[in-house]
């Protein structure tokens, strides 16, 4: 199932990047057939047509009542500038004193209105965990449930949206 979520906070997960590559380069409406020329993929990062830098993070969703919190896996945009610093650090083992760096979400959800261009800031962690992406406060549905999490049963209705 392809819903788009990453596991609980400090997964290393690096899934393959098939899957990353059809959920961002969709998004840009780059052929399938021009991605190996047009885009630079890697699990953490993608550029495409040389001009268009992002960079892969989690939304994290508190569950009330839950140890384990959501996350949605997203890609971020990001300045040229910015990404370039992400890149270097990105080997690094301690990274979290860096950034945080302000981007668009380059996301959408079947379970929220358009999230797509809303402004983030990624936030680096430690150790090779994946950034967390922090909304900026809105009143977009998405941005409250961050801010103030979600119940099992809401978890289970995007779960839900997903599995069908």
């Amino acid at each position: 199932m392809k819903v788009g979520v990453q596991p609980a906070a400090g997964s290393k997960d690096r899934r393959g990047s098939e899957r990353v590559s059809a959920q961002l380069e969709g998004r840009l409406y780059v052929p399938a057939e021009e991605r190996s020329q047009r885009c630079e993929l890697t699990a953490d990062t993608c550029i495409v047509d040389g001009e268009h830098f992002f960079v892969r993070g989690c939304i994290e969703i508190p569950v009330h009542g839950e140890p384990e919190i959501f996350q949605w896996g997203v890609w971020t945009s990001l300045s040229e500038h910015n990404f370039e610093e992400f890149v270097q650090l990105l080997d690094r083992d301690k990274r979290s004193e860096f950034g945080p760096y302000f981007g668009w979400l380059s996301a959408n959800f079947i379970v929220y209105p358009d999230a797509e261009n809303l402004k983030t800031h990624v936030h680096l962690r430690d150790h090779g965990i994946r950034p967390y992406v922090e909304l900026e406060p809105t009143n977009h549905p998405l941005a409250i449930e961050q801010r103030d999490g979600i119940s099992v049963e809401r978890l289970t209705q995007i779960l839900s949206a997903y599995s069908h």
